[in-house]
């Protein structure tokens, strides 16, 4: 999109819901410059900090935004049927609108017809680029140092943990990239493949294809937001195609503080962290051993004892620095990952 992008977030029923909206709350967090209204009729008259939440795509158009963004990641990716009026509505008001779900906005022969119309465009952030293919050896023969960040479960801040990295290093002066491989990642940062939306064979070689992007971006830290859990029984074969396709240096595991069982799940349990360290270790590329180099716990659930105990019990478990960098700020996580860089120590 050429012109100055003032987002209009669709959030309807779920601004306030941190897993159903987790693309809007997480646009709002890292790039809140960019968006001017939030659309939620439940909480029309509300604000989220500065930005005022509305009842209609009518009720934002004197905001002057340019362009809708799907705020939210429904179970299956799919369009709330309820919502295909909101579409419409910010089509005919003349908005690009960008989507993440799995279904494709663009081909919908409704949108598509009235985009063409009105001359706008439709973006859909988990389409699969053309091209993809098995992994080429390119992610074993450049100079960045590829940190991965992996879970214990879907969902608990894999994200939100690479984003805190990433901005940890910048401040430090590092050429630090952050690589999206999911919807909100992509709308975030503005570039990215959605690795979810990739066919299996292929996803290995889309994670190799981001890891040299980030390099041609003059990355020469990457911070490769992850997928997915390998214990997940759902979603893990997204999370060993990353693991093998951006081929890390170094990984940090992520953990929902007080979490015992994936999705809440009697049959799956979550076994310590310090066997959840060795499989991770274990299961990396032949060619690129991995270690584990720190622990990010979500604590967000948790009280400030509860959280100072989880840390410290995580900590006793692997042997290796934990913290929360939401709630603690990611200095002392990023200050232990970068020693274990070959860029050494950070500064003082």
């Amino acid at each position: 999109m050429s012109h100055e992008r003032r987002l209009l977030i669709l959030a309807e029923g779920a601004s306030g819901d941190p897993h159903a909206g987790k693309t809007a709350r997480g646009v709002l967090r890292y790039r809140p410059k960019e968006v001017v209204a939030i659309l939620d009729s439940a909480r029309a008259g509300e604000r989220h900090g500065e930005i005022p939440i509305v009842a209609s795509v009518a009720d934002a158009l004197g905001l002057d935004p340019t362009a809708a963004l799907v705020g939210v990641a429904p179970a299956g990716g799919r369009l709330p049927p309820a919502w295909r009026q909101l579409v419409v509505d910010c089509i005919a008001a003349g908005l690009d609108v960008e989507s993440g779900l799995h279904e494709f906005i663009t081909e919908d022969a409704e949108f598509a017809t009235l985009a063409a119309e009105r001359g706008v465009d439709l973006r859909d952030l988990r389409k699969a680029p053309p091209g993809l293919n098995v992994p080429t050896g390119a992610n074993l023969e450049h100079d960045a140092t590829v940190v991965l960040t992996v879970g214990s479960d879907c969902a608990i801040g894999k994200m939100t943990v690479s984003l805190e990295l990433d901005a940890a290093a910048r401040r430090a002066g590092i050429a630090s990239e952050f690589v999206p491989t999911g919807q909100t990642g992509i709308a975030i940062a503005g570039w990215g493949i959605s690795v979810d939306a990739v066919v299996a064979d292929f996803i290995a070689g889309a994670a190799e294809r981001l890891v040299v992007e980030g390099v041609e971006r003059g990355g020469e830290l990457l911070w490769v937001e992850g997928q997915g859990s390998l214990l997940h029984p759902s979603y893990s074969g997204v999370t060993l195609g990353l693991i093998h396709g951006s081929a890390p240096h170094l990984y940090v595991l992520c953990h929902k503080g007080g979490a015992t069982h994936i999705d809440d799940n009697p049959r799956f349990p979550i076994p310590p962290l310090s066997k959840l360290v060795d499989l991770h270790e274990r299961i990396s590329l032949l060619a690129r051993p991995a270690k584990v180099a720190a622990i990010a716990l979500n604590t967000a659930s948790l009280d400030d004892a509860a959280a100072a105990a989880a840390i410290a019990a995580a900590e006793a478990d692997t042997g290796l620095v934990a913290d929360d960098p939401v709630r603690n700020g990611p200095d002392r996580l990023f200050a232990a990952i970068h020693a274990a860089t070959p860029l050494g120590p950070p500064p003082p």
